[in-house]
This record gives structure tokens, sequence and C-alpha cells, in this order.
């Protein structure tokens, strides 16, 4: 991009000349009122210099779907690439022998407690018995020999009791150890998203931790890039970034974090960020690739001019500013492309009126009509 400054006086004014005698003559007549021109303000805008960088979507939950019991399958209720939800259930393990197995459990169950309830009666008829010898103490017809006996059998009792109490508790344990087997006879979806793997068929036997399904969570993607570690100092947690999906969608990103550990190979660091979007109806795919436009530098003030304002003549930058309804030609210098516009170093002012529509065919100090909006 060429780059000069202000020119003044008679420099200004050979300029205009040279560049007017390039320019091509009006092919059509104007009336009185002038030329009809369409116009945009220049403006000061913050702006920031970016690079592209591609990216991938990667799912925060994928992952195999394991058995958590053993036993032959029975049925297998999703296929590959059907969507699944929170705890629906994908596949039904055969269960005859694991009910047969809760009920034993239960049936253990009710026997302890009936065993609990006859040595709570039976610590309570020793009880009372050591009471009444305890008070013929001080009668003639205490005998001591009688009582100690019965102190030790309810010790007994106690201690038979407390046993009873244990096995109950084991017995319990056990109970639901056959509910919770019964239980995962269903295998269920730990979270939202699309079956992609099916790892067995019904008939196969499994055992505890065999694979069933791979799931991928479809609706809960994150953007991993691998970015230069010269770049990474911009990148803290926080930082919006523009994105781009398929080329096309404009959607922006937060960086989540930054991953401190550098590919030796390549000098990169690995930095992850959360979507700003909604990622429903969109159609991605976890590993889909996006370009990220990562900042170079701080953000600036710039002055900035629409793109289709610019004429280049003779190797120079200028502009038509409408000036009290003539259009003065302006020579600029130009800085870095900002989008749709371009950043101006010098040659213009924030809130100057330059034409973007139909200064192909003016010439200096043409008289102009700047059109109505939508005309």
């Amino acid at each position: 991009m060429p780059s000069y400054s202000r020119l003044s006086g008679s420099a200004f004014g050979a300029f205009v000349l040279s560049v007017a005698l390039s320019l091509p003559c009006a092919a059509t007549a104007q009336d009185d009122t002038g030329t009809v021109v369409h116009v945009d303000a220049v403006v000061q805008e913050k702006i920031e210099q970016t690079i592209p960088l591609t990216g991938r979507l990667l799912a925060s939950q994928s992952g195999v779907v394991a058995a958590r019991s053993a036993g032959p399958v029975a049925e297998l209720r999703s296929r590959v690439g059907d969507r699944v939800e929170k705890d629906q259930v994908i596949a039904v393990l055969v269960s005859d022998s694991l009910r047969w197995q809760h009920a034993l459990r239960l049936a253990e169950v009710g026997q302890q407690e009936a065993s609990l309830e006859a040595s709570r009666t039976d610590l309570d008829r020793l009880t009372m018995d050591l009471s009444r010898l305890e008070r013929l103490r001080r009668s003639a017809a205490f005998n001591q020999a009688r009582f100690e006996d019965k102190q030790k059998e309810v010790a007994h009792s106690r201690a038979s009791l407390a046993q009873a109490r244990a096995e109950l508790d084991r017995a319990r344990a056990n109970l639901k150890l056959a509910e919770i087997a019964l239980a995962d006879a269903e295998i269920k979806a730990p979270y939202a998203g699309v079956v992609s793997v099916r790892h067995t068929e019904a008939g196969a036997y499994l055992n505890v931790g065999a694979p069933v399904y791979t799931l991928i969570n479809d609706e809960k993607l994150e953007i991993e890039a691998d970015v230069p570690s010269v770049r990474v100092t911009g990148l803290s947690p926080g930082v919006v970034v523009p994105v781009k999906i398929d080329g096309q969608k404009h959607v922006s990103a937060t960086v989540r974090a930054v991953v401190p550990e550098e590919n030796p190979l390549t000098r990169t660091r690995a930095v992850r960020f959360t979507p700003d979007f909604d990622l429903e109806g969109r159609g991605l795919a976890a590993n889909q690739s996006v370009t990220l436009e990562l900042p170079l530098g701080e953000t600036r003030e710039a002055v900035t001019v629409h793109k289709d304002a610019l004429i280049f003549r003779k190797g120079s930058s200028l502009v038509f500013a409408v000036q009290d309804g003539i259009a003065k030609i302006v020579p600029v210098k130009l800085g870095e492309p900002v989008g749709g516009r371009f950043e101006v170093l010098g040659g213009v002012e924030p809130g100057m009126q330059v034409v973007i529509r139909g200064n192909e065919r003016l010439r200096p100090d043409q008289k102009v009509r700047i059109a109505a909006s939508g005309q």
C-alpha cells in the first residue's frame, strides 16, 4: 500500500489537475440540482488486527457407555445415529437371575429381622428375671450363685442381640446390592447425545465394564486450537474472539483456558474456547473445523472510510468529500483493511461525508446531490 502525507498549495493543485485529467468524463448531463450520489460518513472506531487460525470442535462429553452388571444382552434399543436423552434406557440385560437374587436377599432380611426380634425378647425376659433376683438381695431367699448366673445370661443375651443387629445390617446391605444390580440391568444414557458406535449385539454376554455404546454429546461442544506460543499472551480467560463456521457464519467464542503445556515440535499450546452461540440446529459435529480470528495486539482507535469510497489513480488513493453540495477530491493515506472499511492515516477527518456510489464518474468540484435513504 503506498504511503504519503497531505499535499498543500501548488503541489495539491497540480495533483488534483493530474488526477482530474485521468478521470473519465461524465456520460450523462446533470441538472442544476447536481448529480445524485450516495455517501457514507468517515468514522472513528476501535479496531484490532487479527490473524486467522484453524480450530476444531470437541465434545465436552463423549465416551463409552459400559455395562454395570454382568449378564447376557436381552435388547439393544438404540442404533448408530440415534439421539438419546439423559437417563433413557438404551439397552437391557437378561435379568431373571438378578430378580431371584433380589428375592433371596429380601427373604434374608426378613429372616434376620425375626431373629433380631427374638433376641430382643429374650434379653427383656432375662433382664426382668435379674431385676427380681436383685430385689431379693436383702432377704433370706437370696441366692448369690443364682444371681451371678443370671447376670452372665443377660450379658450373653446382649451379645446375641448385637450380633443379630449386625446380621440384619449385612442382610440389608446385600439386598441393596441386589437392587442396584437389578436396576443396572437397564443400561441408561448418562447424558443426552448421539450414538456413534454400537459395541455389542443381543445375546452377547457382558461382564462388568464391557462397552455397549459410544455416546457423543453434540449439544455441549468446545473449540480447541493449537495457538503459536508467541500469540498466547493475548488470550487470557474471558477474551472474546470472532469465529467463522463453514467460512460463512460469523459468531464468537470466549477463551476458557490455556493449557499449560507446549508442543516442542510445533511450539504451540492448546487453547479451549467456549462458544457464545446456540449450538442447537446448526448441524455441528465433533472434530469439525472452524476459523478463529486471533488478536495480534491491543485494540486501538482509528479513522476509517468505506471501501467503496476509495478511487485509485496513478498509484495514489483518493476520495470525493461532499462539502456544501460540491464534490471535493481529497487524497488519503491508507492503513490496514478493517472488514468492509479501510483505516485512513491522513487526508480526512471523522464526520466528513464521502461518496461511495457514483464517484467513478465525478470530476473535482462537481455539483452533487446526496441521495435520499432507500433511493
